[in-house]
């Protein structure tokens, strides 16, 4: 154990006296004080204006005056998802998916304003979060670093000298891994003392916590072996480093960038043109309230008569125009629902599929884990959809019973000059209508998502420590 620390002691010294190095990781402790600070402070002021127009939305909503229902169910409203407080850590999709939906009767919108559409093009290119520097900045860091932690001693012919002196190649190894991992820590504690303080809000989740630090422990501690075993693995410094850097720009680069793509070539996915066209065109399929001859509503017209024992609508105890409404939002619900399950099929393919590619870049593998822990990735802006149009279906529907239940059907037919005013309800039931609350999932559900990527990075760690324990026997042995 002296030996190893004494290994270890000394290839430090080395990194120190290297100007370069010493302000490399001065720079990346800056970048990600920044990052840090910047997506905090993102952050805040997101899910403050999102609250803020949150609380706009549901005063003017509350505050229509005496109308129709079926006027605000057209005058419909605005809800907005809130950020987690782990989002700072890891924004995800955030950015592209959208903040805000608007909900009325007869339509299922998308999801609006996203930062990519109201920002610079730049973002489009990722921002700059403590995930992004931990996932792409620090293991580029820790090549130029460790490039030569082995390869250089094989170069200048002292690691026999140290094997002579008594040093074996197991300690030579650990010696190397425990300088390079003491810079790997060093790099990782700024973002990590950023991350508890980010993740220190109201509402943070311990178990999600735990399974993001873990996650990019393992990642760094990924690349300290993965350049300790190349370094082990060649002779000359310049081949460690050009193997390096090769992986680095695959692994981390251009494999997250080409995947994405890959899936969508692969899955393809109808825009939102294509949806709009094919609801519209079984919409008509479906039927037609207005036409007396529709087979659908005239069976349901017949069916509501004889519920209730009457011959005309006109005796109906409830407005039949009411009742009209909430069938034919029920049919545009159902359809709407089975094409965004359809959509959402398509989408977790796409994700599936490049998160297939995780298994040769780990890179893929950690970004997929810290948005599922962090509530930022493709299914925590499903959950938000899912719920919004919940809450929406429900709100029509509300809306639509009052039609049913508050107004008569004399006056909702009527044209003369008073009728305006008497098919109108009180404004006091606005206020009594629910208001959108986001039901977040729980700590355990989100750990659960950012498993499989914890696995994958798992496993690459174990083998590269079996490869490096392999190549280590040979060090020092004529080449």
């Amino acid at each position: 154990m002296r030996k190893t620390q004494l290994i270890a002691r000394d290839e430090l010294r080395l990194m120190v006296r290297n100007r370069v190095a010493v302000i490399a990781f001065a720079l990346l402790v800056l970048l990600t004080l920044v990052a840090v600070l910047s997506s905090w402070s993102h952050q805040r002021a997101n899910a403050e204006l999102r609250a803020r127009h949150q609380h706009e939305a549901e005063h003017a909503f509350d505050a229509q005056p005496d109308r129709h229902p079926h006027r605000v169910v057209h005058y419909g409203h605005f809800i907005f998802r809130p950020l987690g407080p782990l989002a700072a850590f890891d924004p995800g999709v955030d950015a592209f998916t959208g903040s805000s939906m608007f909900l009325e009767g007869h339509r299922q919108n998308t999801a609006n304003f996203g930062d990519v559409r109201q920002s610079s093009m730049l973002i489009r290119f990722g921002q700059l979060t403590p995930a992004f520097v931990l996932q792409v900045v620090a293991p580029l860091l820790l090549i130029f670093l460790g490039y030569g932690v082995l390869s250089r001693e094989t170069e200048r012919g002292t690691m026999r000298l140290l094997m002579l002196q008594g040093v074996s190649r197991g300690q030579m190894v650990n010696g190397k891994l425990m300088a390079l991992g003491a810079v790997a820590a060093l790099a990782g504690l700024p973002a990590m003392i950023g991350f508890i303080a980010i993740a220190g809000q109201p509402g943070a989740l311990a178990l999600p916590m735990a399974t993001i630090a873990l996650g990019y422990a393992a990642y760094l501690a990924l690349w300290v072996v993965v350049i300790v075993l190349v370094s082990a693995a060649v002779r000359r410094s310049r081949d460690a480093l050009l193997a390096l850097v090769a992986l680095w720009a695959i692994g981390v680069v251009l494999l997250p960038r080409v995947a994405p793509d890959v899936a969508s070539a692969a899955v393809p996915l109808q825009n939102r043109l294509q949806t709009d066209v094919a609801i519209a065109r079984d919409l008509r399929r479906m039927g037609d309230s207005h036409n007396p001859d529709d087979p659908h509503f005239a069976a349901f017209k017949a069916s509501v008569l004889k519920r209730y024992g009457v011959d005309w609508v006109e005796d109906l105890p409830v407005n039949y125009k009411g009742l009209l409404a909430l069938e034919g939002e029920r049919l545009t619900s159902e359809l709407f629902d089975q094409y965004a399950r359809q959509s959402y099929a398509a989408q977790n393919s796409q994700n599936a599929l490049v998160q297939s590619v995780g298994v040769l870049s780990p890179t893929i593998a950690l970004r997929s884990l810290s948005m599922a822990a962090a509530g930022t990735d493709f299914a925590g802006h499903q959950r938000f959809l899912e719920q919004a149009e919940a809450y929406r279906y429900v709100l029509v529907q509300r809306l639509n019973r009052m039609q049913a239940e508050a107004v008569n059907y004399s006056d909702d037919t009527a044209t003369d000059p008073g009728a305006d005013r008497r098919k109108r309800v009180s404004a006091s039931n606005w206020d009594k209508m629910p208001d959108f609350t986001y039901q977040a999932p729980s700590g355990g559900a989100l750990a659960a998502g950012a498993l499989p990527g914890l696995v994958v990075i798992m496993g690459w760690l174990a083998a590269a420590i079996l490869l490096l324990a392999r190549t280590s026997r040979r060090l020092g042995e004529g080449r």
